[in-house]
């Protein structure tokens, strides 16, 4: 019974999905940042990367700028995106419309958001395989991990950029309100500069960053030093973030055009 009642809720959200797609293959400025800015920001920290004594926290130059591509795919492929595309939806009237229909509130977000997603996923999956040859990471000793940060950092990209769309006026300021958590996750959640190095006092701060569990598991992944009390607490951490940003956003989320 319970498979009978889920097919009408997956023919909406995929037919949502398809032309969600089809909307953001128009859109030439954002797939060219969602595919080409996460497989080119690692390069750029390179040189920073070059200059950490790496192997005294048991990390190499590959698991670090693996993390980075995987991060910044997160934030570029769907964090990025998803903000301007839910607040673009939102003034152009779809989602009212959609709200008139069967669709509930639920899967319109849903649907909306399940092309970056998918797009996230496919594009950190060719990003590990990439790394793991070209940069010699060798096999994920943990891959469990790296999956669970992988699923849990795509779910909740996805909900922040729900979240700081609510608080968005137009699609041309969803650049800006975007912004801090692209900087701040990218100094601090590891992506740019692994957390390892960091003091202990910053490192606690930093621990706490909605992207920062998904990145320690990703990378954890790969080297395998991760204990199972930091792991539970890193996914405990990720949980809580993504509880607070669904609930904030089916309390905050705007349907109506912001005026």
């Amino acid at each position: 019974m319970s498979t009978l009642a889920l097919t009408p809720t997956a023919r909406r959200l995929r037919a949502l999905a398809r032309a969600e797609l089809t909307l953001l293959g128009r859109n030439r400025s954002a797939v060219v940042t969602a595919l080409l800015v996460p497989l080119a920001l690692p390069f750029s920290v390179r040189r920073a990367i070059d200059r950490i004594d790496l192997k005294a926290e048991g990390l190499t130059a590959g698991t670090v700028m693996l993390t980075a591509a995987i991060g910044f795919s997160f934030l570029f492929a769907v964090y990025t995106p998803l903000v301007s595309a839910f607040v673009a939806r939102r003034e152009e009237l779809v989602l009212k419309r959609l709200r008139t229909g069967e669709l509930g509130d639920a899967e319109i977000l849903t649907g909306t958001a399940l092309p970056a997603v998918g797009l996230g996923l496919a594009q950190s999956l060719l990003l590990a395989a990439t790394c793991t040859v070209l940069l010699d990471t060798g096999a994920p000793k943990a891959p469990y991990l790296t999956v669970l940060g992988l699923l849990l950092g795509l779910v909740l990209s996805a909900a922040l950029a729900a979240l700081t769309a609510s608080f968005t006026r137009t699609a041309e300021s969803a650049q800006v309100t975007a912004l801090p958590l692209v900087l701040v996750s990218m100094m601090g959640s590891g992506f740019a500069i692994p957390t390892e190095v960091m003091p202990d006092r910053l490192v606690s701060v930093c621990e706490l960053l909605p992207l920062s569990p998904a990145a320690r598991l990703v990378r954890a992944g790969w080297t395998g030093e991760l204990s199972a009390y930091d792991a539970l607490g890193a996914l405990a951490t990720a949980l809580a973030w993504t509880v607070v940003a669904v609930f904030a956003v089916g309390r905050r989320f705007r349907w109506e055009p912001r005026r």
